[in-house]
């Protein structure tokens, strides 16, 4: 909603135009006047209304192009109508859905993307599937209705499926939980999609009451889906003061990414968080790595900067903003550069361990980018952070991803560091005292990347695993994935599920979490799986 300050300065300005416009207009009519009664109002006066007339072209211009600056678009990339364009779809009640959805269309075109914007409204079947990829922005208003302008949209499409085989799309849904039907046209709209063929970009994102920490993983994923992994946040985490106290490689030898066990211990509060919740981390640069910067370009690091009330070294800010070229500002001032810092975005990662652990367990893969150096968030917390130092985190809790409240058989599904989420649940329910688990786990070598592999084979042994599967993709003799082995163990699926199973799937979005949702759809059928879904017995922590 905006703001009633924004409304005073769009009324003002609409005024300002108004008024400009009126004095322009008299100004003409009264040149016109004098000249239809044979009276020559002189050379100057007419020179002077036509620079009156260029001047206001020129005002409208330039009062067009600020506007749309404000609202955060490029008009000429607004209206991109090659194939290739992403359109984002919104549905607003009271104008947040639409700033939202603006915001994404911006992140995006800040990536290169050509981005369409259309309100959901005025769309239909053969728009969305002409779209090809399709990002909705939708809130819900009353008891679960769609908002106003989507009524229409719903009425005439949401009553049966579609054709929509080949569109891609991901849900930002706007909610209030105080509300039994918390999302409801969001869900909605999701679950006709599915039906209609649609396949999702990533699951759904739920916002309840504009929540920081939601917004900022629906920012994850468009940067997933644009490569541009350095987009700022829209609202920056309010970080707390962690101490990392341990950190060794799990997988030394391996073919596939150094992967890491994390440990961290809060400096100010306690350890409290839920199995399936995620952390927030604030990534930084190496200190090596600002020194040499800061000699390159010929600042003093050590010189004072005010920051939220308290005050902070040049080093220090370096080391949390995104650095630019030391060449592009060398000479500058000190004040110039710091209006030219931005910070670098969050990361997130899921949570392995429980509060009763004493301490909170990650399990981080170093990533590298193109130019082979580390990643932001990767490279911090396994390379340029010194054990003992200080890390900004934020705990975020992820309900989508919670234990099952009644004690119903679990089936956890995941690749890679996608495991530490399903070990924490495990955690969870073995301390709960419940025992029907079937673990399914995939990685590339038996011999280097069974991560947390004392804990798995201990649960096993005493029966808290009741069925192991377990997929090596590099190994030469027999390579599977995880996929494959739950499409070996079809039969059992369906007993498990039969039994009232809840199917819990981490890890990779780019090809195990489609790989799973299709062995599950050809197993157990489209409209069954939906059911799962849209009862909480299928649930996804992809990335």
């Amino acid at each position: 909603m905006k703001s009633i300050a924004a409304i005073d300065k769009s009324r003002l300005g609409n005024l300002a135009v108004m008024l400009a416009l009126a004095v322009v207009a008299a100004w003409l009519f009264r040149l016109h006047a004098e000249a239809m009664q044979w009276r020559d109002p002189g050379l100057g006066r007419w020179l002077a209304a036509g620079l009156s007339v260029s001047i206001w072209m020129g005002f409208v211009a330039l009062l067009r192009r600020r506007r749309a600056q404000a609202s955060g678009m490029n008009l000429s990339v607004i209206k991109e109508t090659e194939a290739s364009a992403i359109l984002v779809a919104y549905a607003s009640q009271t104008g947040y859905a639409e700033q939202l959805a603006r915001q994404t269309a911006q992140g995006l075109m800040a990536a290169k993307l050509p981005v369409r914007l259309a309100e959901l409204g005025g769309l239909d079947v053969p728009a969305l599937r002409a779209a090809g990829r399709v990002l909705f922005v939708v809130s819900t208003t009353g008891e679960g209705d769609a908002p106003d302008r989507a009524a229409s949209f719903e009425q005439r499409c949401l009553r049966q499926a579609g054709e929509l085989d080949g569109l891609s799309y991901g849900l930002l849904a706007l909610g209030d939980r105080d509300y039994e039907n918390f999302c409801g046209f969001g869900h909605r709209l999701h679950h006709w999609l599915a039906q209609s063929g649609a396949q999702p970009l990533f699951d759904p994102v739920e916002v309840d009451n504009s929540d920081d920490g939601s917004l900022r993983h629906w920012q994850h994923h468009l940067g997933l889906l644009s490569g541009a992994n350095d987009l700022p946040d829209w609202q920056p985490p309010q970080y707390q003061r962690w101490q990392l106290i341990e950190r060794h490689l799990l997988n030394p030898g391996s073919a596939g990414g150094a992967c890491f066990h994390l440990a961290l211990r809060p400096l100010d509060g306690e350890l409290a968080w839920e199995a399936g919740d995620l952390v927030e981390i604030e990534p930084r640069h190496a200190m090596s790595d600002v020194t040499r910067w800061l000699d390159a370009a010929g600042f003093d690091g050590s010189i004072s900067l005010a920051d939220d009330g308290g005050r902070e070294s040049l080093a220090t800010r370096l080391s949390r903003s995104h650095l630019p070229l030391a060449a592009d500002v060398a000479g500058w001032t000190m004040e110039q550069l710091a209006s030219i810092l931005r910070p670098l975005p969050h990361r997130e990662y899921s949570i392995a361990s429980l509060p009763t652990d004493g301490a909170l367990h990650l399990l981080v893969r170093r990533m590298h980018r193109d130019d082979g150096t580390p990643g932001i968030g990767s490279g911090w917390l396994t390379q340029g952070a010194p054990e003992g130092s200080e890390i900004a985190l934020r705990i975020r809790s992820n309900p989508g991803f919670h234990r099952p409240v009644r004690d119903v058989p679990l089936i956890l599904i995941g690749t890679g560091t996608g495991l530490a989420g399903l070990r924490a649940l495990l955690k969870a329910r073995v301390a709960a005292g419940h025992r029907r688990h079937w673990l399914l786990f995939g990685e590339r070598h038996a011999a280097h990347d069974f991560f947390h592999r004392e804990d798995i084979e201990r649960w096993q042994a005493a029966g808290d695993i009741e069925r192991l599967d377990l997929a090596w993709s590099r190994e030469a003799a027999a390579p599977v994935y995880v996929q494959q082995r739950l499409a070996e163990a079809a039969d059992e699926l369906r007993r498990w599920v039969e039994q009232g199973a809840a199917i819990y799937v981490c890890g990779s979005l780019a090809g195990m979490a489609p790989g799973v949702d299709a062995v599950l759809r050809a197993t157990l059928g489209g409209e069954q799986i939906e059911q799962l879904r849209m009862s909480g017995r299928y649930r996804r922590d992809v990335y």
